[in-house]
């Protein structure tokens, strides 16, 4: 990912947090030369040193099958982006869109049946912690569970690489960047708001 000095993010607890809190993320392999992709929420998990993506896709699903020829997977993650626009510049510039983004690169494997299922309890766990009548495995029905298990495939990524980028118009002039997050704040949609409060945040943390 090219990733201009500006907004290149090296701190590796910090990559790592932003990864939990955008946790359904891309999962990016190769079958013939060609490009596959599939979207899927994600397990992490940290052991020791060492960095851990793990999830599960349907059997029917060919991406998997490709794991053991890729030297590396990439996993994408993204936060808010918001289209920024030059008018609220104190000179004249072209607009730009500032953005979240995570790529993590790194070897996988396939889970074996009680790995696999250790994920998908820790995953509903996660998931419906906070609901009314929550959905976890130990409250389902074996028959049920064990037909399910039979159209997954588990998987686990062994992180190698981390890349990020959080262009939060860091480039800009103080009084550039506090008239963008105004702006942002009047623009009525969701994505607008959440960007111009990392802006805000990361604007108290550098005064």
């Amino acid at each position: 990912m090219y990733i201009p000095k500006y907004f290149k993010v090296t701190n590796v607890d910090e990559i790592w947090d932003f990864v939990q809190k955008n946790s359904f993320g891309t999962i990016v392999t190769t079958e013939q030369g060609k490009p596959i992709a599939t979207h899927l929420p994600l397990g992490l998990n940290k052991k020791d040193d060492d960095y851990y993506i793990t999830g599960h896709m349907a059997y029917g699903n060919p991406q998997w099958r490709t794991f053991e020829t890729c030297e590396d997977v990439l996993v994408m993650f993204q936060g808010p982006n918001a289209y920024i626009s030059s008018s609220w510049y104190g000179n004249e510039e072209v607009p730009t869109w500032n953005y979240q983004a995570v790529h993590v690169y790194g070897k996988a494997s396939i889970l074996e049946k009680d790995e696999l299922i250790e994920e998908l309890t820790i995953m509903l766990e996660k998931y419906e912690e906070n609901r009314e009548n929550p959905v976890l495995w130990d409250k389902l029905s074996p028959h049920l569970l064990e037909s399910e298990l039979k159209g997954i495939v588990g998987f686990k990524i062994k992180v190698g690489e981390f890349q990020a980028a959080y262009k939060l118009s860091q480039n800009r002039n103080e009084m550039d960047y506090i008239n963008i997050i105004d702006k942002l704040q009047n623009e009525g949609n969701s994505n607008s708001n959440q960007m111009a409060e990392l802006m805000e945040k990361r604007l108290k943390n550098h005064i």
